[in-house]
Formats: structure tokens, sequence, C-alpha cells
């Protein structure tokens, strides 16, 4: 099992270099935003239409597929799940529907009135088409409310999950860091620590490829031994995995032991005396397009994406 293929999280793509790496991080940090945002308050039809769009991009960027593959094959599994277990779980309204109209037809006649003109005919059942319940066989029943949610929910996951993703995946952390720097810098007026804020971020992007790489070996460390696990019981189990945690948190902390060293052994004294310019931040054409796009987007969501 290779940790770092099938779950890249923070994981970057060098080659190939895709339009989506050429385009400036801030941009893309603004199209992270409104994928995230431009959810709430969303009808479902407008849900559905930012994963499909998620997908499409995918495949428009030319990002090779041993990449991306799995990791879109197990989130839509997971989202379908979602859905299914969802919209066949109880509503929580526990309403039972009753026709607002009587079956039959009938005839109403004003009170003290027997002249035939004032007779009104009442609409039957028949012309009503709305239905709360939609499927109601045995114990399986999906309502309207049901269904509602399961698209707000497995949506939501794989929105979320998948576009962070995407981004990571385009993005150097050079860029991601250089990027919010450019954008909190405001919030240097107020003292916020802006410069440590982005070194912090750095830091934690370079350091998680470390962690994944570390789960991997100690599992094959584990793996390798052929270890029987019917025989250990469920105690002496836990006492091996107890085992492999603590190696794994002392690893982990030799890491960032080392790190440490070396930036003290080049000269680091604070991010503020001592600053590195990772990535030069610059709007070219492809990003005002991008930009445009963005605001082409926006209008749609407000137009047509409002929840009813």
């Amino acid at each position: 099992m290779d940790l770092l293929r099938s779950l890249p999280l923070g994981l970057y793509l060098e080659q190939p270099q895709t339009w989506l790496h050429k385009l400036d991080a801030r941009v893309k940090i603004a199209w992270l935003m409104s994928f995230l945002t431009s959810y709430t308050f969303a009808n479902n039809q407008w849900r559905i239409l930012l994963v499909a769009l998620l997908i499409i991009l995918t495949l428009v960027a030319r990002i090779p597929q041993r990449v991306w593959k799995q990791q879109m094959v197990w989130l839509l599994t997971l989202a379908l799940f979602v859905f299914v277990i969802i919209s066949i779980s109880p509503d929580g309204l526990g309403v039972r529907y009753q026709p607002r109209l009587p079956a039959e037809p009938q005839i109403l006649i004003q009170p003290g009135n027997t002249n035939t003109t004032d007779i009104v005919p009442v609409p039957t059942q028949e012309n009503k088409n709305y239905s709360y319940i939609l499927f109601d066989q045995g114990p399986v029943k999906v309502t309207r409310r049901s269904i509602d949610l399961a698209i707000r929910v497995s949506t939501i996951i794989f929105t979320v999950i998948y576009s962070s993703n995407l981004y990571l995946l385009t993005t150097a952390p050079e860029e991601i860091t250089t990027a919010i720097e450019s954008l909190m810098q405001p919030l240097a007026r107020f003292k916020v620590p802006v410069t440590e804020i982005t070194l912090t971020l750095t830091l934690s992007l370079r350091f998680i490829p470390l962690v994944l790489e570390e789960v991997q070996n100690l599992i094959r460390s584990v793996t390798t031994r052929a270890i029987n696990w019917k025989k250990l019981g469920w105690k002496r189990a836990a006492q091996v995995w107890m085992i492999v945690a603590h190696r794994l948190l002392e690893n982990l902390l030799l890491r960032a032991e080392q790190m440490a060293n070396a930036m003290m052994v080049r000269g680091f004294t604070s991010p503020s005396e001592h600053q590195v310019k990772w990535h030069e931040l610059r709007l070219r054409a492809r990003d005002w397009l991008a930009i445009a796009i963005l605001t082409l987007f926006w209008g749609v969501r407000l137009v047509l994406g409002h929840m009813a």
C-alpha cells in the first residue's frame, strides 16, 4: 500500500505543468473559496452543478489519470453511499400525508340558494400530482425531504474534499503561502503576525508528506513481519499498535527537530528579519480571464442558484 499515491493530501504535482498550474495562486484561492461558499443557501441543481464543474475542470486541465482517477472514484463512491443511506433514512418529520382535496368529485351549493348557476365544481385529486412520499415499499421509504438532505450532504462531501485536493495538487506550497501572505497584508496594520502565520502554514504543508511517509513505512514494517493477529488477541494487538503509534510520534518529532536545525544552520532568526521570496506574484492575461469567468460564475449563482 502506497499512501503517497492513494492519499495525495497536500502533495503537489510538479510534472506535467498544466494551465491550472500556471494560474496565479491568488486567483485559484478565489476560485476555491467560490466553490466552498457558493454552496451556501443554494438549490440542489447548483450543488450538483458544482460537482459536475469540478469533474469537467479536471478533464479539461488534462491532469494525468494516475493522479486523480482513484481519488475521484473513491469520493464518488463515498458520496453515492452517503446519498443512498440518507435517502432511505427517516427524514425526522414524521409526516403522514393526507390529501387536501376529496377523492371524489363533489358539488358545493351556497346555503339558502338553490339556483343551479351557483353550483361550483370542486377539482378532483386526479389534478394533483404532488406527493411527499416518493417511494414506499416495505421498510424502505423515500421522501422529498430525505432526497433533498441526501443531495446536500453527498455533494458537499465531494465538493469540499475534491476542490481542496485539486487546489493543492496544482499549486505549490510556496505559492499558496505567498498568496495568503499577499491577501492578508491589510491585517498587518492591526498588528496581526501575517509573516509568522504564513511561515507556519508553509511548514505544515511541507510536513504533511513527511507524516504520510512515516505512516507508510511503519505499516510496511508491520506487514512484513507477518503477525498473526488472531493468536495475539485484541489486548496484545492493541499493545502492538500502541508501540507503533509511539514510534510514529518519535519519528515525527525527530523530523521536526531536523527541520528546525536546518533553519537554524541557514541563519534563520525570525520571519520578519529572514524573509524568503518563494514566488513572484503577477497577474497575467490568463489570470484576468479566470477572474472574468469567476465574475460570470457568481452572476449565474445569484440568478439561478438561489434556494427556492
